[in-house]
């Protein structure tokens, strides 16, 4: 039997300084997208002709999210945008453990989605600062 998880009953929250907010009508949430940066240290000594590589620094990429538009939702988003301080967020999945994805970073696009035969939506990318970390469980604090 697979332990495959279904996207549905997934949380998105972010910390408003006493308490986890869950956003609202979230469609669909992609990310985080850690990569690592690389240094090329090949030498006229390597050897088989290949390049060599050493790990330097890690990214913690972004989270991209869609949602419908509610106004309050909207202002939320808008509100971190307009901020310079780094804001807390966490992804729960519906799993038996409640995976718990938390990071920190700061909204870098909100921008609304208007088609007529469409419903209203606007998306959200926020860039990760620092290492995401997950937990089991959901925790009452930062």
């Amino acid at each position: 039997m697979s332990d495959a998880v279904a996207g549905v009953g997934t949380l998105f929250g972010r910390w408003n300084g006493s308490e986890w907010e869950n956003l609202v009508e979230v469609l669909t949430i992609n990310g985080p997208t850690p990569s690592k940066e690389v240094i090329d240290v090949t030498s006229l000594d390597s050897t088989g002709g290949y390049r060599e590589f050493i790990g330097s620094f890690k990214d913690g990429g972004t989270v991209q999210l869609s949602l419908n538009f509610t106004r309050a939702m909207f202002e939320m988003m808008k509100e971190d945008f307009e901020s310079d301080e780094l804001g807390t967020y966490r992804v729960v999945l519906p799993d038996a453990e409640n995976s718990t994805l938390i990071f920190d970073g700061l909204v870098m696009e909100h921008p609304l989605a208007i088609s007529a035969d469409k419903q209203v939506t606007f998306d959200v990318s926020i860039k990760v600062s620092g290492e995401p970390v997950l937990e089991s469980g959901t925790s009452s604090g930062v």
